[in-house]
């Protein structure tokens, strides 16, 4: 295991340097190191290490959202409050709706099979939005118009509502039936996870304010107790739903409400931690995609790809109406929503374990998705925040 652990920091720092002298974004490169070391080309990773592949993910997600958390103000939040909220659902909602007038066309699959290719692919990856709205709240563009905390927000939240919407889905293609306790998961996940995260970074704010301790140690805290969150949403059956990343970014919203200076010195420490976690995100999502797969998709599968993405980029639109954003800022928005990687890597192969008919194609499509989507995402961000944002000097809210 600490072989497979070397290849994938030296192999990821390598190919994610390469890609970046390309002017192309290293999460490319990333990915690409997981593609060769993984199991479907040279399979240089122990397969011990492949086993836990999905916790070490959770972990890597785990620190980037304590970090957004850690760097978003609630008054920002409270200037994006409705647009936020839209961006939740509405944008995967009008991408799943895509999906179920395009693909029977493209794909020849049925309506259901359409809804459960919906689900896996209508969630944005917070893995590759966040740390690049964190990067542009460091910059400075966009923050008084709130753009970087509108997309984070509507981005920890939006696939609480895609993967419930899946679990019915597929639930209904092997036999069983939607029961209307399946959708009550979804403003109780949300709810649940936001009060536990906001009291727990109550009672946090004032353990740090009575007791000192070292910076490191309040990491320490502070990344068991959200071991402890995504515990609690696994173990939570029923109809009672529990988000434990969204109480992960509520606990660090609060810690920067009533701690400013220690939450700053935290994410400062996040930061660091997210250098290694990133590699080990973006290598282990490589090393889930079958490029056989991709390879053997057609051109049918990637026209729908971004058909739906189309539909999607109409969403968010649909969410900023209404808004003082200018067209340009509007435009970003919808670029910067694109992205897709962890959510698919992680629930992509479901419905071909399950045995149901599109479990290929549900799997083909995810594995196109991370290895169009993610690229194409972080390069279009990339390459117009500085075109399409500029530095406010005055308050403009949305």
């Amino acid at each position: 295991m600490l072989l497979s652990l070397a290849f994938i920091f030296l192999c990821g720092m390598l190919f994610g340097g390469i890609f970046e002298k390309l002017r192309l974004p290293p999460l490319l490169g990333m990915l690409f190191t997981g593609i060769l070391l993984g199991p479907y080309v040279f399979d240089w990773l122990d397969p011990m290490l492949l086993s836990i592949s999905a916790d070490l993910r959770q972990i890597a997600l785990i620190i980037i959202l304590t970090r957004a958390g850690l760097n978003l103000n609630v008054s920002d939040l409270k200037k994006v409050g409705r647009p936020a909220v839209l961006m939740c659902f509405l944008p995967a909602s009008f991408e799943i709706a895509g999906m179920l007038l395009l693909a029977p066309k493209l794909l020849g699959v049925s309506l259901l099979d359409a809804a459960i290719l919906g689900t896996v692919i209508a969630a944005v990856s917070p893995a590759v939005v966040v740390p690049k709205m964190l990067k542009l709240m460091d910059e400075g563009y966009g923050v008084k118009q709130g753009i970087p905390q509108l997309i984070m927000a509507g981005a920890s939240v939006d696939d609480v509502f895609v993967i419930v919407l899946f679990t019915s889905f597929t639930g209904l293609a092997s036999g069983g039936a939607i029961s209307p306790f399946d959708f009550v998961r979804v403003p109780t996940s949300i709810f649940l996870g936001m009060a536990v995260g906001v009291l727990c970074g109550l009672l946090l704010s004032q353990l740090f304010r009575m007791i000192h301790l070292r910076d490191s140690l309040k990491v320490l805290l502070l990344l068991s107790l959200s071991f402890l969150y995504v515990t609690l949403e696994d173990a939570i059956p029923g109809a009672i739903g529990f988000s434990g990343l969204l109480a992960v970014m509520s606990t660090g919203v609060m810690l920067q409400r009533g701690r400013s200076a220690v939450a700053d010195r935290l994410s400062a420490k996040y930061s660091k931690l997210w250098v290694a976690a990133e590699l080990l995100l973006f290598v282990l999502v490589g090393a889930t995609v079958d490029i056989q797969y991709a390879l053997a998709s057609g051109l049918a599968a990637v026209a729908l790809l971004f058909g739906v993405m189309g539909f999607r980029m109409l969403g968010v639109f649909v969410c900023l109406l209404g808004t003082k954003l200018q067209m340009r800022e509007r435009l970003f928005c919808m670029l910067a929503y694109m992205p897709k990687a962890t959510v698919q890597a992680a629930i992509g192969s479901i419905p071909l374990s399950m045995g149901l008919s599109c479990g290929n194609i549900v799997l083909t499509v995810a594995v196109l998705a991370i290895l169009i989507t993610a690229p194409l995402g972080a390069f279009a961000i990339d390459h117009t925040y500085r075109k399409l944002l500029s530095r406010d000097t005055h308050e403009s809210p949305v």
